[in-house]
């Protein structure tokens, strides 16, 4: 086979493994390319010796995304501001710093970049968070520098940015570590003080003999007390705060259960007789910390939201100065100043352009889906991106003085609030914890004039079989359980709480861009001259512009079409000369002032296509249109499917979109919704406005992807990021979809709804549980042994009933 046989057999990218959607670039060996930063990272990894990486990421299901060679220099982690802040200085004269990285997949990108230590000389260390998606860097500054490590992992395809928040999150790993290290302690000491207990349990059965029995019982006080002080001690400082409050918190009953059960059993080893419940003490510290690690780790809100949308944003800026081009940290950046922006680059500040037209892409910032254009005189915002020629811009206002600045202040703003629903188990807790005191105590005076050692013994065991630790478990544990299972379909559930909102039916409102639509401009028809295709796909190959893009994806490569001479003019199309043919192809003005001839057919077919919310482009051939490409945003096939469903569990869907109301209006008509509810136009002010007033009429609900989004998703009772979804979306919402279409929105209501089934059968079951043992204790048929045996099969029963619920397996089951 030749080589232009292999080049002509090949349909992906060599190092991406995505479709070739248009001419490909090869290089001397015949390997094919999607762009020059594929073809530059191939280079290096094979320059490098690092071919393995291909193989290890053969084994691997993820989708790699195509590499960016930007040419950045990185000088701002040079920076001596940045470097004080961000850089520890280690006791060996090296240096350590965390950076977020753009593009880090899987186990065969960890393994790639955790060589890079043994290439460079002076990086000693590499250590990548895949999870985070963060790298750990230790190097010695008098070898290397941190900008030329940048530009190391950046010529791999990985975008190094400055991580914040470590400070926060080394924080929550201390707090972390030391609730592991409580429940490792109690989980020791509750094993040891049951293998003590089984043998004084086999001694009643069989004599012991007293030295040995005395032992034992002093051996369980002994190991029980470290756990009782450390493992216990969050929930003796519960109860303090409560009892400071004047308030009634579950924390009280366990730490009184806990203090009764041990310091009877401790007056009982004293005096050598009675009973000892330092086993069920320990056992129930061990449960009841478990518990509340779970319900931890469920209840952290997405507080990071507006750090991570500083760890993507662009760190630095090309300054003109005196006519030449400098890059200056973002945080350098003054009111006046003047910077370059290249095409693909995101613009990092709010400003107005000085110099060149372009297109802009706002579709993360408002939601806009097609691309508008920017001249002399407009302005521009954080946030967006530069599609397609260069400018000059003049900086207005830069960080948080920014729209996008402003919008993540929002969303961190209504991240941090207070759920307006609390679980199930904390609405009840109060009258429990008081009912169970009382009870209590009425035990303790109906059996003191029988005898005072029974009074207590009935009173503790009371305090015991009533323990809050199913009780405690039944929400936390049934919602765990079904987050996992969540998880393992494609939805990321952050919060306990998300669930029982979800349950409950009220207004859904959906963002249509990524959402509802798929996200980028696709062709949706064509009316015409079929045999004018190629001519057209050839012609826009040769540009950069969305149209174009969305032409090569829908037409692919085109050969054989003969010489190609192509102009393009901003804002309005291209034309050019493809073989022997004149081609023009872009707006009815652009078409017609290069007096094209133009039937009422095509007309017809242009006015139609702008009815239906789609931008038409003329495409003309030797002076005649011949034909009409619609382009638009094509609504995902399985939309109309999830509404209904939606619809059929009492939930009100809506659109709240940021694109044009009229194109807003043809979607919600095709997908059977009354155009009241359907609003475009929309800001993303405007949508945090709308949002907070549905909160004041009932459950609401915001589905999006955008920035444009993120200060919605926050405000909002439950905020739902989708598939593809920018990364401050995804950090605001309190879901995360993983993947693409409607459906799996669908799908998450489904579950919630199961889920809240178990919660109150756990519930249920706690309580029935716990009126069951109240009559028990207070008619003298339980002890305090009996009570203990009784505690944890409450619990056991909890876990079991969570964790075999089918809450979200229902997905596996059904075809996709």
């Amino acid at each position: 086979m030749t080589t232009a046989e292999v080049r002509d057999t090949q349909t992906e990218c060599a190092h991406c493994r995505l479709d070739l959607l248009s001419a490909p670039i090869f290089d001397r060996e015949g390997h094919a390319f999607c762009c020059a930063g594929c073809q530059a990272v191939f280079g290096v990894i094979h320059e490098l010796g690092l071919e393995r990486y291909y193989t290890l990421r053969a084994g691997q299901e993820v989708e790699a995304s195509r590499a960016s060679v930007s040419g950045k220099s990185f000088a701002e982690l040079d920076d001596p501001g940045y470097q004080a802040r961000s850089v520890t200085n280690l006791s060996n004269g090296l240096c350590q710093v965390t950076l977020y990285l753009e593009g880090v997949h899987c186990a065969a990108c960890v393994w790639l970049l955790e060589r890079v230590d043994t290439l460079l000389p002076g990086l000693v260390e590499v250590r990548v968070d895949l999870i985070r998606s963060r790298v750990t860097l230790v190097w010695d500054p008098g070898q290397v520098q941190l900008s030329e490590v940048a530009r190391r992992f950046a010529s791999l395809g990985y975008q190094p940015h400055p991580a914040r928040g470590i400070a926060r999150e080394t924080l929550r790993r201390r707090e972390d570590r030391a609730m592991l290290m409580r429940i490792g302690l109690a989980g020791a000491v509750a094993g040891n003080v049951m293998a003590i207990a089984f043998a004084l349990y086999a001694g009643m059965f069989d004599a012991i003999e007293p030295g040995l029995f005395a032992m034992f019982r002093w051996a369980s006080l002994i190991v029980t007390l470290p756990s009782l002080v450390y493992g216990g001690g969050m929930f003796y400082r519960g109860a303090y705060y409560a009892v400071r409050a004047r308030t009634l918190h579950m924390d009280l009953p366990i730490a009184i259960g806990l203090s009764a059960g041990f310091l009877h059993g401790a007056v009982n080893t004293f005096r050598g007789a009675g009973e000892i419940y330092f086993d069920s003490v320990a056992t129930l510290i061990f449960l009841l910390l478990v518990g509340r690690y779970l319900q931890r780790r469920q209840q952290r809100l997405a507080a990071d939201s507006t750090e991570l949308l500083a760890a993507l944003s662009p760190s630095s800026a090309r300054v003109i100065v005196a006519g030449e081009v400098r890059e200056l940290p973002l945080e350098s950046l003054l009111s006046g100043m003047q910077i370059e922006l290249l095409p693909g680059d995101t613009i990092p500040v709010d400003g107005v352009v000085l110099e060149g037209r372009s297109e802009i892409d706002l579709s993360l910032l408002t939601g806009e889906s097609a691309a508008v254009s920017a001249a002399v005189g407009d302005a521009v915002h954080a946030g967006t991106l530069n599609l397609s020629s260069r400018l000059v811009v003049e900086v207005r206002s830069t960080g948080e003085q920014t729209r996008i600045g402003r919008l993540m202040r929002l969303v961190e703003e209504h991240a941090s609030r207070p759920a307006n629903i609390v679980q199930l188990a904390d609405r009840i807790s109060g009258v429990f914890v008081a009912v169970v005191l009382v009870l209590s105590a009425i035990t303790l005076a109906i059996w003191w004039n029988t005898s005072g050692e029974q009074a207590l013994d009935h009173a503790i065991a009371l305090l015991i079989v009533t323990c809050p630790c199913a009780l405690g478990l039944a929400t936390p544990l049934a919602v765990s359980a079904a987050i996992g299972q969540a998880a393992r379909h494609g939805i990321l559930i952050k919060g306990a709480d998300v669930l029982e909102k979800l349950s409950r039916p009220g207004r859904v409102l959906l963002d249509k861009t990524g959402t509802l639509t798929e996200g980028r401009l696709s062709l949706v028809r064509w009316d015409g001259d079929l045999s004018a295709q190629p001519l057209f796909a050839a012609l826009e190959a040769h540009s950069t512009h969305p149209v174009a893009r969305a032409a090569q994806r829908a037409f692919g490569t085109v050969s054989g079409c003969g010489p190609i001479d192509v102009r393009e003019t901003q804002g309005g199309g291209v034309d050019g000369s493809v073989g022997r043919r004149h081609v023009v192809a872009g707006t009815e003005p652009f078409v017609l002032s290069r007096s094209a001839a133009f039937d009422s057919e095509m007309r017809a077919a242009a006015a139609r296509a702008a009815a239906d919310g789609f931008s038409p482009v003329l495409i003309a051939v030797d002076g005649v249109v011949v034909a009409v490409a619609s382009f638009g945003d094509p609504i995902r096939p399985d939309a109309e499917e999830a509404l209904d469903r939606l619809r059929r569990r009492g939930h009100e869907p809506s659109i709240l979109s940021g694109d044009h109301p009229s194109v807003v209006t043809t979607v919600a008509r095709r997908l059977g919704m009354h155009s009241a509810t359907a609003r475009g136009g929309v800001s993303p002010e405007g949508k945090l406005n709308t949002v907070i007033a549905e909160r004041q009429c009932g459950p609401v609900v915001m589905v999006g992807d955008g920035v444009n989004d993120a200060a919605a998703l926050a405000a909002a009772p439950v905020g739902i990021a989708v598939h593809g979804g920018a990364e401050a979306a995804l950090a605001a919402a309190d879901v995360f979809i993983t993947r693409p279409g409607v459906v799996p929105i669908a799908d998450l209501f489904d579950g919630a709804m199961r889920t809240m089934r178990v919660v109150r059968r756990n519930l249920v079951f706690s309580l029935g549980y716990n009126v069951l043992g109240v009559i028990l204790a207070m008619t003298g048929v339980l002890n305090p042994l009996i009570a203990a045996v009784m505690m944890p099969l409450s619990s056991l029963t909890v876990i079991v009933s969570s964790y075999r619920a089918d809450t979200f397996r229902f997905m596996g089951r059904r075809k996709l």
